[in-house]
C-alpha cells in the first residue's frame, strides 16, 4: 500500500510495481513451506530496500498546495489578548469557485464566552468531520478544523491516509468559511452541539489549538487516518487539560463522537441525547453569506450552561 500510494501513485507504475511486491511476496512464503531460500532471499532485500525508502519519508510545509490550505494559522498570546494569523475567511460559491481572503483577527480571552462541537456527516453515522469553535462576547467565532494538508492534484482518500500521504493541517477559520462551505456548498449533514465546559478549561484547551497551530507550521507532521485525524487530535488536546480520560471506540469512529462526549457530561444531559442529536442539525437555519450565521444557527439547540 505504501508503494501505491506514495512511491508510485500514478497508474500503470503503481499497479506494475505493487502488483509485483505483492506476487514476490506470496512467492517467497510459499518458497518458506517448501524451503527455496533464495526467492526469500530476494524478498528480503526487496524489503530492505522499500522499508529504506519509507523511513526516508518526510512531512514538508513547502508544497504546492491547494487553496484553502495554502496558509498555516499561526498565534500569539500576550496577557489574556490571542492575535491569529492566517485566519480563513473565503466566500465560498462553489468547491471550484471562492474569493480566498486570509486575515488577521484579535481575541480578548476573558471574553470566552462557549464552545461548540460541529459533526459533519457526508456517509453514514460513523463517519464524520469534527470541528470545534469558540465563541466570544463580542460575537467573534473561532473555529479550528484539522484535516489534511492536500497539494493541488490531490483528492482525500481514508486509506491514502494510512501511509503517509498526506500532511496534517491545524486550519483556522470563521465559522461562516468552514462550516458553511459544509452546510451550503457540499450539502453535507451538519451538526451542532453545544459543549459543557468551565471557562478555565475552555480557554486552556484553546491555548492547545494555537500552541498545536504554532508547533506545525515550525515543524510538519503527517496525517494519519487513525492516529492523528480530526478526532484523535481533539482527544489528545482534551486529554492534556483533563489528564486520565479514557480512551473509547468513539474517538475513533468520529461520527460517534457526540454520544462519547454526552456519557462523559460534556454536553446537556439533562434530555436523553436523542433530543440532542434531533435538535442539532442546522441545515437551511442560514446562508453562509448571511452575517448572522453563527447566531442563526444555533437557535433552538439546548445550551447546557
Amino acid at each position: 500500500m505504501g508503494i501505491w500510494y506514495r512511491l508510485a501513485p500514478v497508474p500503470p507504475s503503481r499497479a506494475i510495481l505493487a502488483g509485483g511486491f505483492l506476487l514476490l511476496a506470496c512467492a517467497a512464503v510459499v518458497s518458506l513451506v517448501l524451503r527455496r531460500w533464495p526467492v526469500v532471499a530476494l524478498y528480503g532485500v526487496c524489503f530492505a530496500v522499500v522499508f529504506g525508502w519509507w523511513s526516508t519519508l518526510r512531512p514538508s510545509n513547502d508544497l504546492a498546495w491547494a487553496d484553502d490550505v495554502a496558509r498555516t494559522p499561526t498565534g500569539i498570546v500576550a496577557g489574556n489578548r490571542l492575535v491569529m494569523h492566517d485566519v480563513r475567511n473565503f466566500v465560498w460559491r462553489s468547491d471550484s469557485d471562492f474569493e480566498p481572503r486570509w486575515e488577521t483577527r484579535s481575541y480578548d480571552l476573558n471574553d470566552l464566552t462557549n464552545l461548540d462541537l460541529f459533526m459533519s456527516y457526508w456517509a453514514g453515522e460513523p463517519i464524520a468531520h469534527a470541528i470545534v469553535s469558540f465563541g466570544f462576547a463580542d460575537g467573534q467565532h473561532l473555529a479550528f478544523s484539522i484535516e489534511i494538508r492536500k497539494e493541488r492534484t490531490e483528492a482525500y482518500s481514508a486509506l491514502a491516509g494510512f501511509f503517509r500521504a498526506y500532511e496534517l493541517s491545524f486550519i483556522a477559520a470563521d465559522e461562516r468559511d468552514v462550516v458553511g462551505v459544509r452546510t451550503n456548498v457540499r450539502h453535507e449533514d451538519v451538526r451542532i452541539y453545544r459543549l459543557r465546559m468551565p471557562p478555565s478549561k475552555a480557554r486552556a484547551l484553546l491555548l492547545e489549538y494555537v500552541a498545536g497551530a504554532n508547533d506545525l507550521a515550525r515543524k510538519p507532521r503527517f496525517y494519519n487516518s487513525l492516529t492523528a485525524n480530526c478526532t484523535t487530535q481533539i482527544f489528545q488536546m482534551v486529554r492534556a487539560i483533563q489528564p486520565g480520560l479514557p480512551l473509547d471506540y468513539r474517538v475513533l469512529l468520529p461520527g460517534y463522537l457526540p454520544d462519547y462526549v454526552y456519557d462523559r457530561g460534556g454536553l446537556d444531559t439533562s434530555v436523553p441525547f436523542e433530543m440532542l442529536r434531533d435538535r442539532s442539525h442546522i441545515q437551511g437555519k442560514a446562508n453562509s453569506s448571511d452575517p448572522d450565521f453563527s447566531w442563526k444557527i444555533r437557535a433552538g439547540v439546548p445550551d447546557p450552561r
